[in-house]
Protein backbone atom coordinates (compact mmCIF):
# COMPACT_ATOMS: atom_id res chain seq x y z
CA UNK A 1 0.00 0.00 0.00
CA UNK A 2 1.32 3.34 -1.09
CA UNK A 3 1.84 6.11 1.71
CA UNK A 4 -0.89 8.18 0.02
CA UNK A 5 -3.30 5.30 0.18
CA UNK A 6 -2.46 4.96 3.60
CA UNK A 7 -2.73 8.14 4.71
CA UNK A 8 -6.20 8.05 2.52
CA UNK A 9 -7.66 5.42 4.63
CA UNK A 10 -6.45 6.37 7.88
CA UNK A 11 -5.53 9.76 8.03
CA UNK A 12 -7.53 11.70 5.16
CA UNK A 13 -7.24 14.96 6.57
CA UNK A 14 -2.83 14.51 6.22
CA UNK A 15 -3.32 13.11 2.80
CA UNK A 16 -2.98 17.29 1.28
CA UNK A 17 0.03 18.36 3.05
CA UNK A 18 2.01 14.44 3.03
CA UNK A 19 1.52 14.46 -1.12
CA UNK A 20 4.01 17.19 -1.40
CA UNK A 21 6.58 15.82 1.11
CA UNK A 22 6.76 12.47 -0.43
CA UNK A 23 10.68 11.16 -0.89
CA UNK A 24 11.87 13.49 2.42
CA UNK A 25 13.38 10.80 4.98
CA UNK A 26 13.18 11.57 7.90
CA UNK A 27 11.24 14.79 8.45
CA UNK A 28 9.92 15.31 11.96
CA UNK A 29 7.45 17.03 13.27
CA UNK A 30 8.52 19.43 16.05
CA UNK A 31 6.23 19.77 19.49
CA UNK A 32 2.87 21.99 19.15
CA UNK A 33 2.38 23.82 21.58
CA UNK A 34 -2.09 23.15 20.95
CA UNK A 35 -3.69 21.64 18.72
CA UNK A 36 -3.62 22.86 15.37
CA UNK A 37 -4.06 22.57 11.48
CA UNK A 38 -1.35 19.53 11.76
CA UNK A 39 -3.57 17.69 13.60
CA UNK A 40 -0.98 17.13 16.42
CA UNK A 41 -1.05 18.79 20.02
CA UNK A 42 1.02 19.26 23.24
CA UNK A 43 -0.90 19.41 26.52
CA UNK A 44 0.51 19.71 30.20
CA UNK A 45 -0.54 17.04 33.00
CA UNK A 46 -1.86 18.35 36.43
CA UNK A 47 -0.63 16.87 40.05
CA UNK A 48 -2.86 15.07 41.83
CA UNK A 49 -3.33 17.29 45.09
CA UNK A 50 -3.21 14.36 47.80
CA UNK A 51 0.23 13.25 46.46
CA UNK A 52 2.26 16.66 44.95
CA UNK A 53 4.37 16.67 48.50
CA UNK A 54 5.46 13.33 47.42
CA UNK A 55 6.60 14.15 43.67
CA UNK A 56 8.99 16.77 43.99
CA UNK A 57 12.30 17.76 45.99
CA UNK A 58 11.65 20.22 48.67
CA UNK A 59 13.17 23.69 47.87
CA UNK A 60 13.17 22.89 44.36
CA UNK A 61 10.91 23.79 41.66
CA UNK A 62 7.38 21.93 41.81
CA UNK A 63 7.42 18.85 39.28
CA UNK A 64 6.21 19.51 35.57
CA UNK A 65 4.47 16.66 33.12
CA UNK A 66 4.20 17.58 29.18
CA UNK A 67 2.62 15.68 26.71
CA UNK A 68 2.96 15.75 23.32
CA UNK A 69 1.56 13.43 20.53
CA UNK A 70 2.27 13.76 16.28
CA UNK A 71 0.13 12.24 14.28
CA UNK A 72 1.95 9.79 11.30
CA UNK A 73 0.51 7.57 8.74
CA UNK A 74 -0.80 4.93 10.67
CA UNK A 75 -0.22 5.94 13.90
CA UNK A 76 0.93 8.42 16.32
CA UNK A 77 3.69 9.14 18.23
CA UNK A 78 3.24 10.69 21.98
CA UNK A 79 6.21 11.69 23.90
CA UNK A 80 5.81 12.47 28.14
CA UNK A 81 8.55 14.67 29.47
CA UNK A 82 8.84 15.03 33.25
CA UNK A 83 10.83 17.59 34.57
CA UNK A 84 11.55 18.26 38.91
CA UNK A 85 10.78 14.77 39.89
CA UNK A 86 12.01 13.18 43.00
CA UNK A 87 15.12 11.00 41.89
CA UNK A 88 14.11 7.40 41.95
CA UNK A 89 10.28 7.48 41.26
CA UNK A 90 8.86 5.09 38.97
CA UNK A 91 5.13 5.57 37.44
CA UNK A 92 2.91 3.81 35.30
CA UNK A 93 1.62 5.64 32.45
CA UNK A 94 -2.09 4.83 31.20
CA UNK A 95 -4.59 6.35 28.83
CA UNK A 96 -8.36 6.51 30.87
CA UNK A 97 -12.05 7.51 29.54
CA UNK A 98 -11.85 9.95 32.60
CA UNK A 99 -9.88 13.14 34.30
CA UNK A 100 -10.59 13.15 38.26
CA UNK A 101 -10.28 16.59 37.44
CA UNK A 102 -12.37 19.32 36.21
CA UNK A 103 -11.00 22.03 33.58
CA UNK A 104 -10.75 24.32 36.08
CA UNK A 105 -9.15 21.76 38.46
CA UNK A 106 -11.66 21.21 41.01
CA UNK A 107 -12.52 17.56 41.39
CA UNK A 108 -14.73 15.69 38.97
CA UNK A 109 -17.98 14.88 40.30
CA UNK A 110 -18.04 11.81 38.75
CA UNK A 111 -16.51 8.81 40.34
CA UNK A 112 -13.44 6.77 38.71
CA UNK A 113 -11.30 6.70 35.76
CA UNK A 114 -13.78 4.27 33.48
CA UNK A 115 -12.10 2.36 30.87
CA UNK A 116 -8.05 2.75 31.34
CA UNK A 117 -5.24 1.21 29.05
CA UNK A 118 -1.89 0.17 29.94
CA UNK A 119 0.67 2.26 27.53
CA UNK A 120 4.23 2.67 29.66
CA UNK A 121 6.50 2.61 31.83
CA UNK A 122 8.84 5.89 33.44
CA UNK A 123 11.48 6.13 35.23
CA UNK A 124 12.89 9.22 36.39
CA UNK A 125 16.90 9.40 37.04
CA UNK A 126 19.06 11.30 38.98
CA UNK A 127 18.51 14.37 37.46
CA UNK A 128 14.74 14.10 38.39
CA UNK A 129 14.00 13.91 34.68
CA UNK A 130 12.01 11.63 32.59
CA UNK A 131 11.00 10.62 29.18
CA UNK A 132 8.40 8.05 27.62
CA UNK A 133 7.94 7.22 24.21
CA UNK A 134 4.56 5.76 22.72
CA UNK A 135 3.72 4.92 19.21
CA UNK A 136 0.01 3.73 18.89
CA UNK A 137 -3.28 5.15 17.88
CA UNK A 138 -3.85 7.41 20.20
CA UNK A 139 -5.44 10.98 18.52
CA UNK A 140 -9.43 11.02 17.99
CA UNK A 141 -9.56 7.20 17.71
CA UNK A 142 -8.05 5.53 20.31
CA UNK A 143 -10.77 3.42 21.97
CA UNK A 144 -11.81 -0.04 23.32
CA UNK A 145 -14.75 -2.42 24.29
CA UNK A 146 -15.75 -5.55 25.16
CA UNK A 147 -18.91 -7.33 23.92
CA UNK A 148 -18.64 -9.87 26.53
CA UNK A 149 -19.55 -7.47 29.44
CA UNK A 150 -21.29 -5.22 26.95
CA UNK A 151 -18.84 -2.55 26.50
CA UNK A 152 -19.47 -0.28 23.66
CA UNK A 153 -17.05 1.40 22.14
CA UNK A 154 -15.44 3.88 24.72
CA UNK A 155 -12.13 6.34 23.82
CA UNK A 156 -9.73 6.91 26.38
CA UNK A 157 -9.27 10.33 25.59
CA UNK A 158 -6.92 11.73 29.07
CA UNK A 159 -3.64 10.75 29.64
CA UNK A 160 -2.49 10.10 33.16
CA UNK A 161 0.26 8.42 35.29
CA UNK A 162 0.17 6.66 38.85
CA UNK A 163 2.89 5.63 41.47
CA UNK A 164 4.00 2.28 40.51
CA UNK A 165 5.10 1.35 44.31
CA UNK A 166 2.87 2.37 46.79
CA UNK A 167 5.23 3.00 49.63
CA UNK A 168 6.48 6.44 47.55
CA UNK A 169 3.46 7.85 48.48
CA UNK A 170 2.98 6.68 52.02
CA UNK A 171 4.53 9.64 53.41
CA UNK A 172 1.77 11.88 51.71
CA UNK A 173 -1.22 9.93 53.65
CA UNK A 174 -1.86 6.76 50.77
CA UNK A 175 -2.19 3.40 51.85
CA UNK A 176 -3.57 0.22 50.33
CA UNK A 177 -2.95 -0.01 46.38
CA UNK A 178 -4.60 0.63 43.37
CA UNK A 179 -4.31 -1.58 39.78
CA UNK A 180 -2.38 0.79 37.80
CA UNK A 181 0.31 -1.21 36.98
CA UNK A 182 1.68 -4.83 35.79
CA UNK A 183 1.06 -6.41 38.64
CA UNK A 184 -2.41 -4.92 39.81
CA UNK A 185 -0.31 -3.32 42.66
CA UNK A 186 0.37 0.15 42.21
CA UNK A 187 0.13 3.27 43.94
CA UNK A 188 -2.34 6.51 43.43
CA UNK A 189 -2.54 9.10 40.97
CA UNK A 190 0.47 11.11 40.48
CA UNK A 191 -0.91 13.71 37.54
CA UNK A 192 -3.48 13.68 35.16
CA UNK A 193 -4.70 15.51 32.35
CA UNK A 194 -7.95 17.66 32.58
CA UNK A 195 -10.86 17.90 29.83
CA UNK A 196 -11.51 21.00 27.80
CA UNK A 197 -14.21 23.51 29.45
CA UNK A 198 -16.04 24.14 26.61
CA UNK A 199 -16.61 20.23 24.98
CA UNK A 200 -15.55 18.47 28.37
CA UNK A 201 -13.36 15.66 25.72
CA UNK A 202 -9.83 14.97 26.91
CA UNK A 203 -6.97 16.43 25.16
CA UNK A 204 -6.07 13.46 23.04
CA UNK A 205 -9.01 14.81 21.16
CA UNK A 206 -8.21 17.11 18.63
CA UNK A 207 -11.50 17.05 16.51
CA UNK A 208 -14.14 17.51 18.44
CA UNK A 209 -18.19 17.93 17.37
CA UNK A 210 -19.70 20.28 18.91
CA UNK A 211 -23.08 19.48 17.14
CA UNK A 212 -24.10 16.66 19.31
CA UNK A 213 -24.48 17.52 23.29
CA UNK A 214 -22.79 16.41 25.04
CA UNK A 215 -19.60 16.70 22.39
CA UNK A 216 -17.95 14.12 20.37
CA UNK A 217 -15.02 13.02 19.13
CA UNK A 218 -14.42 12.91 14.69
CA UNK A 219 -12.39 10.14 14.13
Amino acid sequence: MSVISALARRRPHLLAATAGLLGVVGLAAGPISSAGASGGTSFPLFANPSVVGCLGVEGRPAPTATVTVNPGELNDTMTVRLNHFKPGLAFDLFTVQRSNQQADGSANPTPGFGLAWYQSDIQVGNSGTATAHIRTILLNQIFGFDPDVKLAPTNTFHVGFWFNNPNDAASCGFTGFTPFNGEHHAGPLAMISRPDAATNLGPLCTKPDTSAIPATCNP
